[in-house]
């Protein structure tokens, strides 16, 4: 060390800190009173310049410098004239020309962002409506990298301009991270949009014959197969001839009439979930609901409200509102004796649970959960609704999700291990309890049982998993760097699935 002047001259070595910026840490001896404060030689293009207690801090876009390279450079005198002054000099990892950036995860620069923008995991967690514990696995890598939307928002919070810095060289390819269209939805757009105003000549469909053509599509869409584009080959005429019958007939047949048109409604919007037309789902919801209390039906409105809660947790409506929905239409059943009433209740205080499960409220979510799992235990465990598919099984899957949810994996895998998905009388709800599982595996970097459960998915019905977000995001991923005994095994089906990797 040796001083010149108003000047320390300091040998220094740039080393990398806990989450991947270039240090140096120099210390220097009692100075002079300092000039205006200037910049250390060496540090041009600086960004800002920071004069704490005690301590300097300069940033800078660029410097040239490499993890393990000397050199020398100036450091200014101290302003507080202190015997020591400790000098830490951090350059920006995220604009430096090396790999050093490169190695972090996701997780780890996001939670560099979150520490540079001086941001607690709780309030990070508060302004993109997610709780702490999912804050803190997206850090740890627990959590992948979340839906684009969400991504975008999260970038926003962070005050991160360029999504880039926070995915680093992770691709974000639409066709994996957006929905995809099958092939059949014009179809149903075209049946949603057309408004038939004027009154068919041919006789209305009595209702009990409407409602026995719907519960025969209830059951093609809970069967094997390809339930989706079975489904679109009896969507459009059921929605016309629902609609004739009930604009036709009068009284006691017109409102059963109105409630199979409903779960027409509900056909629809199940068909269009996880499709590119969120415009459309909030339709067939809406109307679903419309029907129902036109109908004066307590167990329409209790349906409908069910997969309005969908709706609500897919356009990421505030947990409140979906709260207040299902506990609203919970009201108007009976509880007592009949079956019909009792699983609909459940139903919807399990809506309740997965909602506040979304937003990380642990408590309340598992205090409703009960009262479902109530319902389903005065039912039996043998009971199954034939096409709200509520019972014992759904119940139990349903947990797994919700630990999800909050972030708890081991939990989660907990609950799938004592987990029978044949007591679930739906290959399509089979198919999603199983990627369930498999998220929660992938959550804790299990990618051979995650890949064998996702195949698992994809045999039950084929037309869930090719659709489902979560299989689109995770599959490249563990193509790219699962297991090496899995990755041809997620290559091949991401192929089958038609995801590219």
């Amino acid at each position: 060390m040796k001083v010149s002047g108003h000047q320390l001259s300091h040998e220094l070595r740039v080393e990398k800190d806990g989450n991947g910026a270039l240090v140096v840490v120099c210390r220097k001896d009692s100075s002079p009173p300092p000039d205006p404060d200037p910049e250390p030689a060496g540090l041009s293009r600086s960004r800002s310049i920071r004069t704490a207690a005690g301590t300097r801090e300069w940033r800078r876009r660029s410097s040239g410098l490499r993890a393990g390279q000397r050199g020398a450079f100036v450091v200014p005198p101290s302003p507080t004239g202190s015997s020591v002054l400790s000098v830490e000099v951090r350059t920006n990892g995220a604009h430096m020309p090396d790999r050093t950036d490169n190695a972090l995860t996701f997780g780890q620069r996001v939670r560099r962002a979150r520490e540079r923008a001086g941001l607690t995991r709780p309030v990070v967690a508060g302004l993109v409506g997610r709780s702490s514990d999912w804050v803190k696995g997206i850090e740890t890598g627990t959590i992948g990298m979340p839906r684009l939307p969400m991504l975008l928002h999260l970038a926003h919070v962070l005050g991160v301009e360029d999504v880039a810095d926070l995915t680093g060289e992770e691709r974000i390819a639409s066709s994996t991270y957006a929905k995809t269209a099958h092939v059949d939805l014009p179809l149903i757009r075209r049946a949603l949009n057309t408004y038939h105003l004027t009154r068919r000549d041919d006789e209305p469909e009595p209702a009990e014959a409407l409602a026995a053509r719907v519960r025969q599509a209830w059951k093609m869409w809970h069967s094997p197969g390809a339930h989706r584009s079975a489904i679109a080959r009896l969507l459009p005429d059921l929605l016309l001839d629902t609609q004739h019958s009930a604009r036709t007939l009068e009284g006691v047949e017109r409102r059963r009439a109105l409630v199979a048109q409903a779960q027409t409604y509900h056909l629809a919007q199940l068909y269009l979930s996880f499709q590119p037309v969120p415009d459309l789902v909030v339709l067939a919801g809406d109307r679903a609901m419309t029907v129902a209390q036109d109908a004066d039906s307590p167990q329409a409105i209790a349906s409908a409200a069910w997969y309005m809660n969908h709706v609500y947790r897919d356009a990421g409506e505030a947990a409140e509102a979906r709260v207040e929905l299902a506990e609203e239409a919970a009201s108007l059943l009976r509880t007592d004796d009949d079956p019909e009433q009792i699983a609909r209740w459940g139903l919807l205080m399990l809506a309740v649970a997965l909602s506040f499960a979304k937003v990380g409220r642990s408590g309340p979510a598992w205090r409703y959960w009960d009262k479902a799992d109530d319902a389903a235990r005065r039912l039996g465990n043998d009971y199954a609704h034939e096409w709200l598919m509520f019972g014992r099984g759904v119940v139990d899957a349903y947990a797994l999700t919700m630990h999800n949810d909050l972030a708890r994996p081991g939990q989660a895998l907990e609950v799938a291990a004592a987990l029978d998905v044949s007591a679930v009388p739906s290959a399509t709800r089979r198919s999603y309890h199983l990627i369930e599982a498999a998220r929660a595996h992938g959550m804790r970097d299990e990618g051979v049982a995650a890949v064998h459960l996702l195949r698992k998915a994809w045999e039950e019905s084929p037309e869930t998993i090719q659709y489902n977000l979560h299989t689109r995001a995770a599959l490249p991923g563990l193509v790219k760097s699962g297991p090496p005994m899995v990755r041809e095994d997620a290559r091949r089906l991401a192929v089958e699935i038609g995801v590219p990797v």
